[in-house]
C-alpha cells in the first residue's frame, strides 16, 4: 500500500468532486433551500463545497446530504457501462474513448461516498426532537457507515467502490444474464 496526497487524488478525479457538489446544489434547488455559495472544485481542503441556508425538513436535509451517493453512483455507472463491457468482454474492440469513459465513471463513482461533514449534517438533522426514534434508529447506522467508509478511504475503499460500480457491476450483469 502506498500513500498519494489527497490533493493529487483530487486533481486526478476532479469530475467526481464536481458532480458531488453539483448533487448537493441540485437537491438544494429541488427542496428550495437558498444557496449562498458553491465551489465545485478547488485545490485545498475541502476540494468543493456548497454553503446553503437552513433546511427546515429533516428528511430534506438527509436526502440533501445523501444525494451525491445516488447521483455519483448512477452517473458513474451510466458513463462507464458500455465502455467497461467493451474493454472486459471484447478487449480487441476497446478504444481510447473507452478508457476515458471508464476513468470518468470511476472518478465520479468514487466520490459518491458522503463526506464526514455530510454525515454530521444528517445526524444533526434528526438529533434532539427533530425526528422520531425509528428515524434515528435508521439514520444512526448510516452515519456510522459513512464514518467507516471515510476512514476506509485511507485504504482506497472509495476507489474500490468506484471500480466496483463501473467495472465489476457490468461484468456481473453479463455473467448473470448469460
Amino acid at each position: 500500500m502506498f500513500f498519494i496526497p489527497g490533493s493529487v487524488i483530487s486533481a486526478i478525479t476532479f469530475p467526481g468532486i464536481i458532480i458531488h457538489e453539483l448533487a448537493h446544489y441540485l437537491f438544494c434547488r429541488f427542496f428550495k433551500v437558498p444557496v449562498f455559495q458553491v465551489c465545485y472544485f478547488r485545490f485545498g481542503s475541502p476540494a468543493g463545497y456548497v454553503l446553503h441556508g437552513k433546511v427546515e425538513n429533516w428528511l430534506h436535509h438527509v436526502i440533501l446530504s445523501a444525494g451525491p451517493f445516488f447521483l455519483n453512483s448512477l452517473l458513474g455507472a451510466f458513463l462507464a457501462f458500455p465502455s467497461a463491457l467493451r474493454v472486459f468482454e471484447f478487449p480487441g474492440d476497446a478504444t481510447v474513448l473507452d478508457s476515458v469513459l471508464i476513468w470518468l465513471g470511476v472518478s465520479i463513482a468514487m466520490h459518491a461516498i458522503p463526506s464526514t461533514g455530510d454525515a454530521q449534517c444528517m445526524w444533526s438533522a434528526v438529533s434532539g426532537n427533530k425526528a422520531g426514534g425509528m428515524v434515528k434508529f435508521f439514520i444512526a447506522p448510516i452515519v456510522g457507515l459513512i464514518y467507516l467508509l471515510r476512514l476506509g478511504s485511507v485504504f482506497w475503499l472509495d476507489m474500490i467502490y468506484g471500480v466496483a460500480v463501473c467495472c465489476a457491476l457490468p461484468r456481473l450483469l453479463v455473467l448473470w444474464l448469460s
